[in-house]
């Protein structure tokens, strides 16, 4: 079965960036020119993803608003001759299919899944985080929904991490020559980590994950944890793989620094702006 729906989870309050989040989701901050769900959801499409569900909260209406049409601001830049940015903002509107779902009153990665559950109903899908980020060559949604077609494997992006990052992150123990998971831990101590392959917001998911995942008792925190469900699946005798990104690397935008950092390695590629940046830089931050 083809792979044509996805859950974004965008509920998150983005406490890490007050004040700036006060009034605005993270997920709409700007790389840029443009707001990181737009890339995320730019993604998706490029692997052929046409119905987007949004698992939202009552102060999200910003996201719903960026992928809605806006005639009024469509006819202003026709009647100012600015015709390509006119079929930009429609563009945006025309990706996908755009459906929007209050997240269940529960804390927990785990819990946008269960919200859309009833829309993804004995079918594949692709899970992701709306304010994770993939810089790569081919969208990393694709890389995934091709290695599903070819191999029909469940999967979670992962990515290599300092060691004394790996408290931060869900950490994977693999079969290093098939990248078949053994275990997941969550945000293990520096001693308790299998690995340093940290996993990401990126996962292709089925049925057997949403069952698995009605039935997982709260973990850390006294929250319903993704990796948790995926662990049992794994304990109970269904496999699931790990997948590195291709020609690219995954970016958060989740902390002040993080975010910055996403944004400069994402300016200094631009055509239009980047090598101007590398002369300030050069110029300006280098020289201190």
């Amino acid at each position: 079965m083809k792979i044509k729906k996805a859950i974004v989870a965008v509920a998150g309050s983005g406490t890490r960036m007050l004040p700036a989040t006060k009034a605005m989701p993270k997920e709409m901050l700007p790389i840029v020119d443009k707001p990181i769900i737009q890339y995320v959801v730019e993604e998706l499409v490029e692997a052929g993803i046409e119905d987007i569900i949004l698992i939202t909260k009552w102060d999200k209406k910003p996201l719903e608003d960026h992928f809605d049409y806006n005639w009024a601001l469509q006819n202003d830049l026709k009647e100012a001759g600015k015709n390509d940015l006119r079929k930009e903002i429609k563009r945006i509107a025309d990706m996908a299919n755009f459906i929007y779902v209050r997240q269940m009153p529960q804390y927990g990665n785990g819990v946008p899944v269960l919200s859309a559950a009833s829309l993804v109903k004995n079918e594949p899908f692709v899970f992701v985080w709306g304010d994770d980020m993939v810089k790569s060559k081919t969208s990393f949604t694709k890389q995934m929904v091709d290695d599903y077609e070819k191999t029909g494997h469940l999967m979670i992006g992962v990515q290599e991490v300092p060691k004394d990052q790996v408290v931060r992150y869900g950490i994977v123990d693999v079969e290093p020559d098939t990248m078949k998971i053994k275990g997941i831990v969550e945000k293990p101590t520096v001693e308790e980590a299998p690995s340093n392959l940290a996993d990401f917001g990126r996962m292709i998911l089925n049925q057997d994950i949403i069952n698995v995942l009605s039935k997982t008792a709260l973990g850390k925190g006294n929250e319903l944890w993704i990796v948790d469900a995926i662990a049992k699946y794994i304990e109970d005798g269904g496999d699931f793989y790990a997948k590195k990104v291709e020609d690219g690397e995954w970016l958060t935008t989740g902390d002040p620094l993080n975010y910055l950092i996403t944004s400069l390695k994402y300016a200094m590629d631009r055509k239009d702006i980047g090598k101007e940046l590398m002369d300030f830089f050069n110029k300006e931050v280098c020289k201190k």
